[in-house]
């Protein structure tokens, strides 16, 4: 969180200069005046105990006078030890070069601390953060070292029990444990003790059994800082009584597990406090309106989810609130209306984040009078309307954040005189318009410019000299061609690029190429782009080119390309090049996708020198010969994908050593031999097998049921021979609903992510399963030589969505329990040679919508359901003693009178007489009723006459066929006799 330099200024100042005081190394003194013999030789047993992997207490010499030594500040009167600044000198940051970060880790301290710091009679400044003590527990003797007044162990990988000890440090201002997630307390009341103490940091300290932790903090008169941030923290009282804590300034309460409404007592505070965050836990209910912080400058209460409601007015009315952040809750309504902007919120707010709630309305217009606002982050709302010109007022914004939201309209030109904007991003709205050079006239210090997922078009001068320097430019699916963009040239600093669907229909410029050297992300698929990559030498670390033109051979890379898609276009010729070409260089390749070209040849041998490789897609190109057994050695390979080729033999040994395997495609080929049993030994996260067409043959392993996070089995078009296992109700992933949740269908990697797609044959004909294929439970084991019965546990298999054992040699009867897989869209048994009655169970599968049990053996009546006599009598054809809807066989009872007519019968005969008797005057009334009608309305007569017409055909046609079904029947009657 943003957080101003101005507070933490006038915070720190007091603490900082207090501790100065005691320094008095610092201050003019007797220069002749040295350190005590009994204090040097407590630092040199200390530095004993110590690990010093970059020797930077190297100075500290037993003949020299320990008040030179690095780290170590004496009282320059009386040359007693007052301060050990021993935190790593060197920090840590993401954003730092490799070289940098190992030179923190080199510089951290490690081993023990010895109790000679005993000796230390006067220290009173004691830091010994960012460095590495492995875990060992906070000494208790450090409880003893009564003079000290700071003692900062921020992240010095300290573990355990925080000492009681500590408590004794009655003189203590400053107390950073902050830790690495193994410190705990079990209480905090030795914190009582410590009233002296100003500033307190226990974030990352396990606290969940300190439940008195408010208590005590209230008993600490002079606290002005409270960090307790991912603490653990469940409990936070609504009341706290009399507040005593009325020095407090800062107060950081994110990342705990506070469930509960914001607690009243805050209020009580509100003379102090200036640091407000309560970000990060699962706080719900309204922000009172009461809220009245007339000296707050930063308020955080972003990631809780269930905050709701509107956002109160009161809020716009706190003169001194400089970053207020409302993200990641459940706001509902407008923004609302602030009434004191010329005086109040308006001269101070800097930074405004509103994003990820449920905000509707538009965005108002007021906002533009924010003066000193900076940073504005409306994304992930229900925002619509147009963008109002008045933001181009705000003068000071850096930051603009719109994104995914149902804003409408043009972009206006006056986003263009945001002279300080260095962040502008408007993605999936559905905006619309031209963008011309005035909407970029003053943006000189832009960087990041997203405006993806809308309907805007670029026209720029195609000698436009854009007044910025973009790091970052995404622009999917805005119309930015049909020539490639030429101001892109002038961008020396970018380096992520995408175009993806812009509209493009042009070759790539030559010094496109060139300016890629320092791009690490390049999307220039899904356009029209044409021409030869053969001499091109890619230098970006993630390429995607997929779905254009490009033709000509594959290009030269370099060591830093880990993402390489090309799917999709027209190239052509042998892999070697790509993989084999410079052999000793060291290749950091992750995935490669090459899919739908028209690569031709045999795999190399050189897939040993690419040993990062996760996911490889070469399906549907004219490749041949066998998988090589360098494969094998892809030892990180998660992803498989050979399908639609013309490989063949059998598989290679060697690929059992790819045990992270997790999708299988090598469908479509002329694969032969059994399916290796190490497909369900090793690779045992597998969640994709497809091998459907190829020359397979033998019995399916049993070793298969051991794949249980298996979605998709697909084994159809193969030789297979032998009885389905009746171990595959071993696959609980195929019991289950739930969506998968590991990422074997996402490839995530720098700036995207890699989806997983896959061609099924369900319901009949063929479909590509992308987005949705998480969900997706599929078993295919069609056109294969199976025998034996269908196993009945096959049927505990619930959620299984696509179910096809048709075109097989399997006997015996439907299983009983069918009706028990409940989630079944497809049901495929059709060409084989079951019997039986259809089981009444069927008719539970209330989501079928595909069902075929055509040319077998059925007998009986199809059970009766709104599904099962929805589907035509095709899908039931060839099993000739089957009867009932919706075949035109009914199922009638073969009764054989025998002896006298049974009393019911006479009953029977004397109602239908009664019937008939009854039917006649009715019949005579209702003839002239109708008669007379159409006698005399002509237009009635002839509708009548047509309807008789048609119903007249109606009973022709169904005559024939029932006069065709009776011949037949008594034909084969007579072949019986």
């Amino acid at each position: 969180m943003i957080m101003d330099k101005s507070i933490e200024v006038v915070v720190l100042f007091l603490w900082f200069f207090s501790i100065a005081a005691f320094n008095f190394s610092l201050c003019s003194g007797d220069p002749k005046v040295v350190c005590t013999q009994r204090e040097r030789q407590a630092l040199l047993s200390f530095k004993k105990g110590l690990k010093d992997p970059s020797n930077r207490l190297s100075s500290w010499d037993g003949e020299e006078d320990c008040c030179t030594w690095i780290g170590v500040s004496c009282n320059n009167i009386t040359g007693n030890v007052v301060g050990l600044h021993l935190g790593n000198p060197i920090s840590y940051s993401d954003d730092e070069i490799t070289g940098e970060n190992e030179a923190y880790e080199r510089s951290k301290l490690a081993g023990d601390i010895n109790p000679s710091l005993l000796e230390l009679k006067h220290l009173n400044y004691l830091d010994l953060s960012l460095n590495d003590f492995g875990g060992i527990t906070i000494p208790d003797f450090l409880g003893f070292l009564r003079g000290l007044r700071y003692l900062n162990l921020t992240e010095a990988q300290f573990g355990g029990r925080i000492p009681h000890q500590l408590g004794n440090l009655s003189s203590l201002r400053y107390l950073s444990l902050k830790g690495d997630y193994n410190l705990y307390a079990d209480d905090l009341g030795w914190l009582s003790h410590l009233s002296s103490l100003e500033y307190l940091d226990m974030s990352s300290v396990d606290l969940h059994k300190a439940v008195d932790w408010l208590q005590v903090v209230n008993t600490l008169p002079s606290l002005s800082e409270l960090h307790l941030s991912s603490s653990s923290l469940d409990n936070i009282p609504p009341s706290l009584g009399y507040v005593n804590s009325t020095s407090l300034v800062v107060l950081d309460l994110s990342f705990n597990l506070f469930n509960c409404t914001i607690p009243n007592w805050l209020f009580n505070l509100n003379n102090s406090l200036l640091h407000l965050d309560l970000s990060d836990n699962f706080l719900q209910g309204q922000i009172p309106n009461a809220m009245n912080f007339k000296s707050l400058q930063f308020l955080d209460l972003s990631g809780n989810g269930n905050i709701e409601g509107r956002i109160p007015s009161s809020l716009w009315n706190l003169c001194n609130l400089r970053v207020l952040s409302l993200s990641v809750n459940n706001f509902r309504g407008e923004i609302g209306s602030a009434r004191n902007l010329s005086g109040c919120i308006g001269k101070s707010l800097e930074s405004l984040d509103l994003s990820s709630n449920q905000l509707t309305g538009h965005i108002p217009n007021w906002l533009g009078q924010l003066k000193s606002l900076k940073h504005l982050y409306l994304g992930v709302n229900s925002l619509y309307g147009p963008i109002p010109s008045s933001l181009g007022n705000m003068s000071s914004l850096t930051h603009l954040y719109l994104h995914h939201n149902e804003l409408n309209g043009t972009l206006p030109e006056s986003l263009g005189l945001l002279s300080e904007l260095e962040e502008l991003d408007i993605q999936s709205n559905s905006l619309g318009g031209i963008v011309t050079e005035t909407h970029f006239a003053k943006l000189s210090k832009l960087k990041v410019m997203v405006m993806s997922w809308n309907s805007l078009v670029f026209k720029v001068n195609s000698v436009w000299i854009p007044p910025f320097q973009l790091e970052k430019i995404g622009m999917i699916s805005c119309i930015m061609g049909p020539k490639f963009p030429s101001w892109i040239r002038k961008q020396k600093s970018l380096y992520s690029l995408n175009f993806f669907r812009a509209g493009i229909s042009d070759t790539i410029p030559i010094w496109f190429w060139n300016l890629t050297s320092h791009i690490s992300y390049i999307s220039l698929a899904d356009n029209q782009i044409h021409g030869e990559i053969s001499n091109i030498r890619f230098e970006s670390k993630i390429v995607d080119l997929s779905s254009n033109y490009f033709k000509g051979r594959l290009p030269c890379l370099s060591p830093n390309v880990t993402v390489l898609r090309l799917s999709r276009n027209l190239i052509s010729g042998p892999l070697s090049p790509l993989l084999c070409k410079k052999i000793d260089e060291h290749k950091n390749l992750q995935i490669l996708d090459l899919s739908e070209n028209l690569l031709s040849g045999e795999l190399p041998q050189c897939w040993m020198y690419l040993q990062s490789l996760s996911l490889l897609n070469l399906g549907s190109n004219n490749l041949f010969g066998k998988v090589p057994s360098s494969m094998g050695s892809l030892i990180s390979l998660t992803s498989l994908q050979l399908h639609n080729n013309n490989f063949f033999g059998d598989l290679p040994m060697s690929l059992q050593n790819c045990t992270y395997l997790e999708f299988i495609n090598l469908g479509e080929n002329k694969l032969s031999g059994n399916i290796p049993s190490w497909m369900g030994e090793k690779t045992t996260n597998l969640g994709v097998l497809r091998l459907r067409s190829n020359e397979f043959s033998g019995n399916i392993p049993p070793q298969i049921c051991h794949l249980t996070s298996l979605l998709v089995l697909d084994l159809a078009n193969n030789r297979l021979s032998g009885a389905i296992p009746p171990c595959l109700n071993n696959i609980s992933m195929m019991a289950t609903r739930r969506s998968s949740d590991n990422d074997l269908l996402i490839r995530f990697y720098d700036f995207g992510h890699y989806e997983e797609n896959l061609i099924l044959v369900t319901k009949g004909r063929e479909s590509e399963y992308k987005s949705i294929l998480r969900f997706v439970r599929s078993m295919d084991l069609s056109n294969n030589n199976l025998s034996g019965v269908i196993p009945s546990e096959i049927s505990s298999l619930s959620a299984l969505s696509f179910l096809n054992l048709s075109q097989n040699h399997l006997n015996g009867k439907i299983p009983e329990n069918i009706g028990g897989m409940t989630s079944l869209e497809s049901l495929d048994f059709s060409r084989n040679h079951l019997s039986g009655e259809i089981p009444q169970s069927m008719s539970n599968l209330t989501f079928l919508a595909h069902l075929d049990l055509s040319y077998n053996n059925f007998s009986g009546k199809i059970p009766f359901s709104t599904q099962l006599q929805s589907f035509s009598a095709l899908n039931y054809i060839g099993n000739p003693e089957l009867c009932g809807a919706p075949l035109l066989i009914n199922c009638t009872r073969n009764e054989e009178s025998e002896g006298n007519t049974s009393v019911g019968d006479d009953e029977e005969e004397s109602e239908i007489t009664w019937f008939y008797l009854s039917m006649v005057p009715g019949f005579v009334v209702g003839f002239w009723g109708v008669f007379s009608v159409l006698l005399f309305k002509k237009n009635w007569r002839y509708a009548y006459f047509q309807f008789l017409e048609d119903k007249i055909e109606h009973i022709y046609v169904t005559s024939v066929l029932k006069l065709s079904w009776l011949k037949r029947k008594l034909k084969k009657n007579q072949v019986n006799e």
